[in-house]
């Protein structure tokens, strides 16, 4: 189990390009094909792990490192999800002077921030989608979801006509968390 923590989080280290919002795919297809646990449970822990203090792809390995193999698995999944960074911050301070005037480094890092925008947007649209809808083939629309989703966008709208600037995550959180407890009750 433990080996299998480390492969798996090193994975999402190693591979895990723009943050943690960009590595939530990658995330989600190692919990799930390890069978660590559902999408559901997941999609719990991702907003769980945004709320909290520290980068939220640690925060998940951590805690699916937890559920799995106890104060052992967190220490190994977080470590392995952190490696590859480290190793490679170790290296860029290294050669960082020459690296940064590099065109082809520029060109390669200007050629990622698409593709991290893209990823983002797509596992929103993923999660939006999956949530707001109960099943697949029927498709039948969770009210309660789309509601909150609705509720959010208005409140986006609201805040950025009113203050000319986006509404800080912080206050996303808390607005999300006071429409669940209207919406679900508690």
């Amino acid at each position: 189990m433990l080996l299998e923590l480390f492969l798996g989080f090193l994975k999402v280290g190693c591979f895990a390009f723009g943050g943690a919002y960009g590595a939530i795919p990658l995330i989600r297809d190692v919990v799930l094909s390890y069978g660590w646990m559902g999408d559901e449970e997941l999609t719990y822990l991702i907003a769980v792990s945004e709320s909290t203090p520290g980068p939220i792809m640690v925060n998940l390995a951590t805690y699916v490192g937890s559920s799995q193999a106890g104060f052992l698995g967190a220490a190994t999944a977080t470590l392995a999800v952190v490696f590859p960074a480290f190793c490679i911050i170790l290296l860029i301070t290294a050669v960082l002077k020459t690296a940064v005037k590099n065109k082809y480094t520029q060109a390669v890092l200007r050629g990622l921030k698409p593709c991290i925008a893209g990823i983002i947007l797509a596992t929103g649209t993923n999660m939006i989608v999956s949530h707001c809808f109960i099943s697949f083939p029927s498709i039948q629309p969770d009210i309660r979801n789309i509601a909150i989703v609705f509720l959010l966008a208005i409140a986006m709208a609201i805040w950025k006509k009113r203050f000319q600037k986006r509404l800080s995550p912080l206050l996303l959180i808390l607005l999300s968390a006071c429409f669940g407890v209207v919406v679900y009750g508690i």
